[in-house]
């Protein structure tokens, strides 16, 4: 019996850079550090991880800027689409072999599960969490 691999799909605000996903995300989570508020103008950005294995770019190039994080001091790359600057993916000197692909850019954002919020002692004083859901004042190790 063959078992076909449903692929995710998502892109940037302009469609000139476009990727599919072909596995399960490691995890979800919505990040309410300094830099996500910075990367997506927003309260928390959310963040799906996979095996880097599992993103394939299938259309476009994109643009680089890596940084080094203000609470580690470790890299933090960005790549974003050069025409309209949508920041579609990250990788993490800390989570080496992982990709973050940026939830609100599939084309399905409700595919997911977002499972905790991070760093939530830097999050906006009238945040409201769902019942239930897992909150870190800092980073998830491991």
């Amino acid at each position: 019996m063959t078992t076909s691999i449903k692929y995710e799909q998502g892109g940037c605000q302009c469609g000139a850079v476009r990727y599919r996903t072909t596995d399960r995300p490691i995890r979800a989570m919505a990040c309410h550090c300094v830099t996500c508020k910075l990367r997506t103008g927003a309260p928390y950005g959310v963040g799906v991880y996979f095996e880097e294995k599992d993103v394939e770019f299938i259309q476009g190039e994109m643009s680089v800027y890596e940084f080094a994080s203000d609470t580690s001091g470790r890299w933090i790359r960005n790549e974003f689409c050069h025409h309209c600057s949508t920041t579609l993916s990250w990788t993490l000197e800390m989570r080496p072999g992982l990709r973050a692909m940026a939830g609100g850019t599939f084309d399905n954002p409700d595919w997911y599960r977002i499972e905790s919020h991070i760093w939530t002692r830097s999050a906006r004083s009238d945040m409201c969490y769902p019942d239930g859901m897992a909150v870190h004042e800092r980073a998830l190790i491991g």
